[in-house]
């Protein structure tokens, strides 16, 4: 379970209170999420019979998949051990403060074979914005102030699978790119998708003027295009892993193979000299 003794990233009321202004024409990187993660379902030799979803955005997630249980992003999940053959975790595990917490959860709700899939924004996701806002500070301030979530880089992410204890695991990553009149259009655009700052340790007042002058600036001189517009990275990270289970395919012990790797490729085995360097 979650150790909720542990230091909270987010503000979970404020986060609350976000997401329920998020308006449903801006939610295109879940429509995204939501069609790769039925692409990759149809690419599965298995039909699912008790799907669950963890989502901060039910509405949405309840009309892409009708027929599944739709879970609160929490901190403690709504979920029952071996209740589950498929459980999504839908575009929420960049807020989580345990993100480990959750994936074992989920595993736990999966029965022996089971599948979990999860998709989140991942740690390219507005680097523009990031550098941009943290310059403009600087300038201005002479200081930083937390604005956006620190997202998990995927070269780390299937190590987080492997210590939730799921088998098979795979993490790998999209770039989508959005294009924006202004900067503050894209920060306009972030607040409908219920993706505005929650962090617990955000500043609690209005950024000065100031700083958002600046920041636009740096933004149109770094990131703008011929036509005077700017653009932002949004990088989509898809989990995959399975619940332990007898019958999976099992690596090999070392040293047991009976053929020889040149022969498979068809080449003359060369015997290193360890007296040579």
């Amino acid at each position: 379970m979650t150790d909720m003794t542990m230091p909270q990233m987010t503000d979970r009321a404020a986060l609350a209170r976000n997401r329920s202004r998020a308006e449903g024409d801006a939610l295109f990187l879940h429509a995204h999420a939501a069609a790769e993660i039925k692409e990759r379902l149809t690419e599965v030799n298995r039909t699912f019979q008790s799907i669950a979803i963890v989502t901060g955005f039910p509405d949405f997630w309840a009309s892409e998949f009708p027929e599944a249980t739709i879970v609160p992003d929490t901190d403690a999940l709504d979920l029952h051990a071996g209740a589950h053959d498929l459980v999504l975790h839908m575009m929420c595990l960049h807020w989580a403060s345990d993100p480990v917490g959750q994936l074992v959860q989920c595993r736990r709700a999966l029965q022996p074979d089971g599948l979990f899939m999860g998709c989140f924004l991942g740690g390219q996701t507005l680097h523009e914005l990031r550098a941009v806002m943290a310059e403009a500070e600087a300038r201005v301030t002479g200081g930083l102030s937390p604005r956006i979530a620190p997202m998990g880089e995927i070269r780390d992410l299937g190590g987080l699978l492997q210590r939730a204890g799921y088998a098979l695991p795979v993490a790998d990553g999209t770039m989508l790119q959005a294009s924006y009149a202004t900067p503050f259009d894209l920060m306009r655009d972030l607040r409908r998708m219920g993706e505005a700052n929650a962090l617990s340790d955000r500043i609690r007042h209005l950024t000065r003027r100031a700083v958002m002058a600046e920041a636009a600036t740096i933004y149109a001189d770094s990131f703008g295009d011929a036509d005077g517009r700017v653009n932002a990275t949004f990088e989509l990270i898809s989990l995959t892993g399975w619940a332990p289970s007898d019958n999976q395919p099992q690596p090999l012990r070392p040293g047991s193979a009976t053929t020889r790797l040149a022969a498979v490729l068809g080449t003359v085995e060369t015997t290193l000299d360890p007296s040579k360097d």
